[in-house]
């Protein structure tokens, strides 16, 4: 029998990694689809009236196997993938389209579903009950369930073909990023880079048999070069290869993929009846129009142009003044804001390094959550885990109580995307009285340790990892009966809050006395470094927002409007630049044939919600700083009407029950410096 098709008998029941080979995926898959049809037959050939219990529930806890299966299997495809898993996903993931209409496009299971939505005002349902029909209808009356046969036909074809896509552009990008490297063999030319980066870049080159000092486009790499190089041919070389991942018109090129996601997702919308893309996919976010979505972006843009324009020169008159560059250029702009920042502030990344040893950051992590929330981690090593890397530990609450299983997973490798992110291997529930705690995980790509020294943090992978770990408290903490609506299953313009306000920690003296200890002399971070650390929060903070704006204006070029007419990726993207461009323009370079977030991850007409969540999290973190950073009555009411509700209810009604009123703009504003404290 395929391991995967039967409970697993580990503790916790824990994902068996080393018992699972790749030969498994494919058949296990197929017999989980099967099992779910079948629950989906008894379902709507039941001869029972339709009700809420044997018609929405029962449709709720159908196909867990499958999603069990699935969850393990596509979070391997992006942690520890090879060739083998990619083909598989090619295979797998058509078959899970198809299924996915076989769901939402079958009448009969329509009808019991429409008759019970139908008869809502009578139920009287609680409201986690009320929230879950309300999910379920649509997600039939989105999904095609009120199309005609012939338009259902059309609207299957999209999905598989958008499915197919989507892994093929991830492919691509993950095969550039692993294809280049860049070998330097004369120590001249790496002036400028910490000891640190020089012994991790001989150790890959030595990993990999050559001589030298190997720098590759995986971010632990990437950013010290172009941070601290002095060579500035070299800074370039590397940023144009950055810039052009996907971008060559070679096997690799994602150019054709964007324009037929873009098309598809409009024809697609269109199907159903919605006027672009943005407008299908903001109906069920906070922001509910792209119109207010533009309103939100551009009214921060007219806010944030001045400040990054006088940064903009300012950095232009120090890299003149400091080299003689009469133009700044993309690859000019880490180097130079690092050396104004160490200037101005007196602050270096490296001196601050020492301080944030990976293992020490961890546990200031988890001493936030338990001065917070009162979680307890421990590490243990009873269970498996799909690579030696991976960290594992069981999550208790004050009362002893298991609250979750937690995998963390930090270094850089070839089977790895680039990128942080936080994913669930099993969610939260409560089924038949019983309830299940849910298995998170956090992936980021940090530094590892060479042989002289441990790894050592950068303060923005420091706040990376905080960040990491607020979704996964978002997951840890869930406390709903509905895994669809549990943890992180939220609107995405809410789901970035519980990751954005933690990172505010990072900033806070009593915070980091907790965990920021020299890893040589155990000395704490001296105080005055701490205060350097804030007053250069808000530094070129003007440039940091039009950067994001950027993005999402990008996106929402893509996805806000007709793309039928595009047929050029690079001219659309310079003319979504348009307004918020300071640098020149790399005619090589090209961000949308690998902006993986919008073209494979779940961000399209979404990646506003970045700057949307920094809204809710700068006021909620006033909240905080009001009342004292570990204020347990603040901390109570965030866990119990943000962090444990899930989406349970309208996040907006979440957010106002816990600060007592809607979030202000100008908290955002005022912490980033654009605005008078």
């Amino acid at each position: 029998m395929n391991i995967l098709n039967t409970p697993f008998d580990t503790l916790f029941n824990t994902a068996p990694f080393s018992k699972i080979k790749d030969v498994d995926f494919l058949p296990a898959f197929k017999l989980a689809i099967d099992n779910a049809k079948a629950e989906i037959d008894a379902i709507t050939h039941s001869e029972d009236a339709p009700s809420f219990e044997n018609t929405i529930e029962a449709l709720e806890f159908s196909g867990q196997q499958l999603d069990r299966i699935s969850s393990i299997f596509f979070n391997l495809n992006s942690a520890e993938t090879s060739d083998n898993i990619q083909k598989i996903a090619q295979e797998v993931s058509p078959l899970l389209s198809e299924f996915s209409n076989d769901i939402t496009l079958n009448e009969d299971l329509f009808k019991r579903v429409k008759a019970v939505y139908d008869c809502k005002s009578s139920l009287n349902l609680p409201t986690e009950q009320d929230t879950l029909l309300d999910k379920k209808y649509k997600s039939f009356a989105r999904n095609g369930a009120n199309l005609s046969e012939d338009k259902k036909q059309k609207l299957r074809e999209i999905d598989k073909q958008l499915s197919q896509l989507k892994l093929k552009f991830g492919e691509n990008v993950l095969a550039e990023t692993n294809n280049f490297e860049m070998l330097i063999t004369n120590e001249d030319e790496l002036s400028g880079l910490p000891e640190g980066e020089l012994e991790a870049a001989k150790q890959l080159a030595e990993s990999k048999n050559q001589e030298g000092w190997l720098f590759t486009l995986d971010y632990p790499s990437y950013i010290p070069f172009m941070t601290y190089a002095d060579n500035r041919e070299l800074r370039k070389k590397l940023a144009i290869a950055a810039g052009k991942k996907a971008f060559k018109g070679d096997a690799l090129d994602n150019q054709d993929n964007v324009l037929q996601i873009a098309k598809l997702r409009f024809e697609r919308a269109q199907l159903l009846g919605y006027k672009t893309h943005a407008h299908f996919v903001l109906e069920e976010r906070m922001a509910k129009t792209p119109e207010k979505v533009e309103a939100f972006l551009e009214e921060l843009l007219e806010k944030a142009k001045p400040a990054a324009a006088r940064e903009f020169q300012e950095l232009q008159d120090f890299a003149t003044e400091l080299d003689g560059i009469t133009q700044l250029e993309k690859w000019d702009s880490g180097y130079y804001a690092e050396k104004l920042k160490q200037k101005r502030f007196d602050l270096d990344d490296e001196k601050l390094k020492p301080y944030f040893k990976l293992e020490n950051v961890i546990d200031g992590a988890f001493k936030v959550a338990q001065k917070l929330f009162g979680l307890e981690f421990e590490e243990i090593n009873t269970i498996d885990k799909y690579h030696e890397d991976v960290l594992t530990y069981k999550v208790t609450n004050a009362k002893g109580e298991f609250i979750s299983i937690f995998y963390a997973d930090f270094f850089p490798r070839a089977g790895k995307r680039n990128g942080a992110w936080m994913t669930s291997y099993k969610p939260q529930y409560i089924k038949n009285g019983t309830e299940e705690r849910p298995h998170i995980s956090i992936v980021c790509n940090f530094t590892k340790p060479t042989k002289t020294k441990p790894s050592l943090l950068t303060f923005n992978e420091v706040t990376t990892l905080f960040h990491e770990f607020g979704h996964a408290l978002h997951g840890m903490l869930a406390n709903t009966t509905y895994p669809s609506l549990s943890g992180t299953s939220v609107f995405w313009d809410f789901v970035e809050l519980p990751s954005q306000i933690l990172e505010n920690w990072c900033y806070e003296k009593e915070a980091l006395e907790l965990f920021a200890t020299h890893y040589q002399t155990g000395e704490l971070i001296p105080m005055d470094l701490v205060q350097k650390i804030k007053d250069s929060a808000a530094f070129h903070e003007g440039m940091q927002t039009l950067r994001q704006l950027s993005f999402g204006l990008l996106d929402m070029s893509w996805h806000g409007s007709d793309p039928s007419s595009i047929t050029e990726v690079k001219a659309q993207e310079l003319k979504a630049f348009e307004h918020t461009q300071l640098f020149p323009d790399v005619k090589e370079n090209c961000m949308s044939t690998s902006f993986s977030h919008i073209f494979q991850g779940g961000y399209s007409s979404g990646y506003y919600s970045y700057k949307w969540a920094e809204v809710l999290d700068a006021d909620a973190f006033e909240f905080f700083k009001e009342k004292g950073i570990f204020d347990k009555e603040v901390a109570t009411k965030f866990m119990d009407n943000v962090l444990s509700q899930g989406g349970i209810e309208d996040p907006m009604v979440l957010y106002k029950r816990f600060r007592g009123k809607e979030p202000q703009p100008e908290a955002l504003l005022r912490r980033a410096g654009l605005i008078e404290k």
